[in-house]
């Protein structure tokens, strides 16, 4: 009788929801990490004569840090499936604070940009993270704790660019790295402390671990198919947020940087709706959370081509739509992925990324070619081709059974 009841209280708290502390502290700690990434996008032009980067390679700053959170994605991510999580991630965490003090003090170029790209390896931890939230969490109410989650990790990319700039502004570029790298620390030891013990059950090495990715890509098509909507999205996302800063500073609105910093901090507003989209997944409207998402992203390019016609309250509503219909689709796509297996969560949470991350890399990467050639007007319609080929993919879904 007393197995009986210790095993049933056992399984009850196996069904406990996540406590709103630790889904906090899981949120700011995807959120603040993830910003490692973004830090010195609008510091380029601070950054480059301080070590020494001439003007044609001073986008080598940003794109490093990018190669090196993709290296991240594929080589460290998938660890999750094989070593004991918590002390994965605190490692990791701890790599990243040493590549943030490596940055700020940085004297020449390749000391920089060898700390960047070390930062973007190590800033995956918030990759890490996520799936250790849906473990975590009930199949009742995993897709509200991915989404309480995945909101702090859009607020972070979303905030970074901003606080980057208003840090940097008041006490040096600098600062900024040595500012996070002290948030990233205190972080690595709360996570240390708090986060529960996950060791996988295993049977096979790193090796193996990593060529099994390409079969979980092989034969998951609705890992594909996520990934795919997923990336669509991210593309009209990197299109918009890279785009529209030359925007505000042109003769339009002729915003300063730190009027396109407070257009940042409110456009972020968006990211609020992920616990929202991730409570209506939990009931089972997966599919129509992603229909609306997409149709969302849509409507904001609608909204954006009009804001380019002197409407900076149209600009904003824009940004914020664009946030919500993004943080959305990828809500509840990380919600179906996680249901494949608990065995394979990092694995396909790597894929995941990975694949979306590309996307956003073409959108940024032809985002200001597009302004070059032909204006915002370029800009807003090549962002609404994204969605509405997300919309098109997601049509032929209804061929198959609701997910």
């Amino acid at each position: 009788m007393t197995i009986a009841t210790a095993a049933a209280a056992k399984s009850g708290a196996a069904e406990k929801p996540v406590s709103a502390g630790m889904t906090f502290l899981l949120a700011a700690a995807c959120g603040l990490t993830a910003a490692n990434i973004y830090y010195a996008q609008p510091l380029i032009g601070l950054i480059a004569p301080a070590v020494g980067l001439g003007e044609t390679a001073a986008s080598l700053i940003v794109t490093v840090t990018q190669v090196g959170y993709g290296i991240g994605l594929v080589l460290l991510v998938p660890l999750g499936d094989l070593v004991e999580n918590r002390s994965l991630t605190f490692w990791t965490l701890c790599a990243a604070v040493v590549a943030l003090l490596a940055a700020a003090f940085a004297p020449s170029a390749p000391m920089f940009l060898a700390a960047a790209l070390l930062i973007g390896i190590a800033s995956v931890a918030a990759q890490m993270l996520l799936p250790i939230a849906a473990h975590l969490a009930p199949d009742a109410t995993r897709g509200r704790t991915i989404g309480n989650v995945m909101s702090g990790l859009l607020l972070g990319i979303m905030l970074a660019r901003p606080i980057s700039s208003l840090i940097a502004d008041a006490f040096g570029w600098r600062a900024v790295f040595g500012v996070s790298a002290l948030a990233i620390a205190a972080l690595a030891f709360a996570l240390r402390g708090l986060l529960p013990r996950r060791r996988p059950k295993v049977d096979h090495g790193y090796v193996a671990l990593i060529a099994s990715m390409w079969a979980l890509l092989r034969d998951t098509p609705l890992l594909r198919r996520r990934a795919a909507y997923q990336a669509a999205l991210f593309a009209a996302f990197s299109l918009y947020w890279t785009a529209v800063p030359l925007e505000l500073a042109g003769p339009t609105f002729g915003l300063s940087q730190r009027g396109i910093a407070l257009f940042a901090l409110a456009g972020a507003g968006g990211a609020l709706s992920a616990p929202v989209v991730g409570r209506i997944a939990d009931r089972g409207w997966g599919r129509a959370s992603t229909g609306v998402s997409m149709a969302v992203v849509a409507v904001a390019f609608l909204l954006a081509r009009i804001g380019g016609h002197g409407s900076m309250i149209a600009l904003l509503a824009a940004g914020i739509l664009l946030d919500a219909g993004v943080q959305g689709n990828q809500v509840v796509g990380q919600r179906v992925i996680y249901g494949l297996g608990a065995e394979a969560r990092s694995r396909l949470n790597g894929l995941y990324i990975a694949i979306f991350f590309v996307g956003g890399a073409v959108g940024s990467s032809i985002a200001s070619l597009a302004y070059t050639l032909g204006g915002w007007e370029r800009v807003s319609w090549i962002g609404l081709a994204f969605p509405l080929i997300a919309l098109l993919l997601f049509a032929t879904e209804f061929r198959r059974p609701a997910d």
